[in-house]
């Protein structure tokens, strides 16, 4: 039974000084205590150390050079010294210093005492690389592009051609048939952490959210609430003030990866992945908007802590479903996707990552997840009026729908 407007209504929304909406005061309580909490303040904290972290050390990796010593007994001093010329063309991050040995026996000596890291000589077939107990992977891959440009440009000229005649027709590209290939793995990594930052920031501030309504509920406090504002403002004021939170912490984290991403041999990608990271964050709000009001409606069906698990099982599925889905999907699956909501929160900003979307693909998927998360706001503030007030155990979803308010 739905129940008749008044003017004690509009009265109920406003504070006590007659110019602030009820539902303001409870978005600002919302960001004020939390933003004043020590555990969330320490949790954004380190994110943003991590991201830095990680961004650190990539930067740190493109510009390490790698040392190596190569040995190379008498048989081989012509082949390692082309090598060691070679090198800086094949992998400029690779540094090798040469190293005589005066056979076999002396080699195999100076990889046990490590005085040198790989020891190249002729074998049956070729040239061998030899090391102690590992591969050294930076110096294989150059001696590996060294020996085979050597060996091949002496064994055309044996047959009177050239080694670009012997390779004419032989290269192979690669391209794609929607987005541009060069950033494809570029896009591919940002895409991730647009899925992952939208996961984590959904699941740890809907179980806060969920988490302070069954408190209210449980503690009573609500009854005292809802006698001062109504429960359509409450829900307002937690979820936009869940979102503003939300909100903040990604603008923090896509701040901190963008610039720190310019530091680094990737900075030339910045100016382009700007534009999918504004996308991305219309695409979040919208579906943490829904998805925050579905939070809310596990807290007000549950009475008790210890039922929030059966209560949100639903929707952590569902966040399951929109996470493995961003990663996973692929081709026309990710193309479909990416206009379903909510999964198309995480899955349009992948594929404008990797370029190739028409200008109105983003704006219709934009469109209807706005849309469904209207829809879900108007059906979950109807079940959280109706639900929240009841105690003395759950309350399933048809009994919070067909309760009379």
């Amino acid at each position: 039974m739905s129940t008749q407007h008044t003017p004690s209504d509009d009265r109920r929304t406003r504070t006590e000084s007659g110019n602030e909406p009820a539902w303001l005061l409870v978005t600002r309580r919302e960001v004020v205590s939390r933003i004043t909490d020590k555990s969330f303040l320490i949790g954004t904290v380190l994110m943003v150390a991590m991201l830095a972290g990680f961004i650190g050390f990539t930067a740190w990796q493109d510009g390490k050079t790698d040392s190596v010593t190569l040995g190379a007994t008498p048989d081989a001093v012509a082949m390692a010294t082309a090598v060691k010329d070679a090198a800086p063309e094949v992998d400029d991050s690779v540094k090798i210093t040469l190293v005589d040995l005066d056979d076999e026996d002396a080699a195999k000596a100076a990889l046990r005492e490590d005085d040198i890291d790989a020891w190249l000589h002729p074998a049956d077939d070729g040239w061998q690389l030899t090391s102690e107990s590992s591969e050294q992977d930076s110096l294989t891959t150059v001696v590996q592009t060294v020996v085979r440009q050597t060996v091949l440009a002496d064994n055309a000229a044996k047959v009177g051609t050239s080694v670009a005649d012997l390779e004419a027709g032989t290269t192979v590209s690669t391209d794609f048939l929607r987005g541009d290939a060069e950033k494809a793995s570029v896009a591919q990594a940002v895409g991730f952490v647009f899925v992952f930052l939208f996961y984590l920031s959904a699941l740890i501030f809907g179980m806060q959210l969920a988490s302070s309504v069954i408190e209210e509920k449980q503690s009573r406090i609500v009854e005292i609430i809802a006698a001062a504002i109504p429960l359509r403002q409450l829900l307002a004021g937690k979820v936009l003030g869940n979102t503003a939170l939300a909100m903040i912490q990604l603008l923090i984290y896509l701040a901190v990866g963008l610039v720190g991403l310019s530091f680094t041999s990737y900075s030339s990608y910045v100016p382009a992945l700007s534009g999918p990271a504004a996308w991305f964050i219309g695409f979040f709000l919208a579906g943490f908007v829904a998805l925050a009001c579905l939070w809310a409606v596990a807290g007000s069906l549950a009475s008790r802590a210890e039922d929030l698990q059966t209560t949100s099982t639903p929707l952590t599925m569902l966040m399951l479903v929109m996470f493995f889905g961003g990663i996973s999907l692929d081709g026309r699956g990710q193309v479909i996707a990416s206009f379903i909501p909510p999964v198309s929160a995480v899955v349009m900003p992948k594929r404008i990552l990797a370029g190739g979307v028409e200008w109105w693909e983003p704006l219709l998927a934009l469109g209807l997840l706005a849309a469904f998360a209207a829809v879900t706001v108007m059906v979950g503030e109807r079940l959280y009026r109706r639900a929240l007030l009841q105690t003395g155990g759950r309350v399933s979803l048809r009994q919070a729908w067909s309760t009379a308010e």
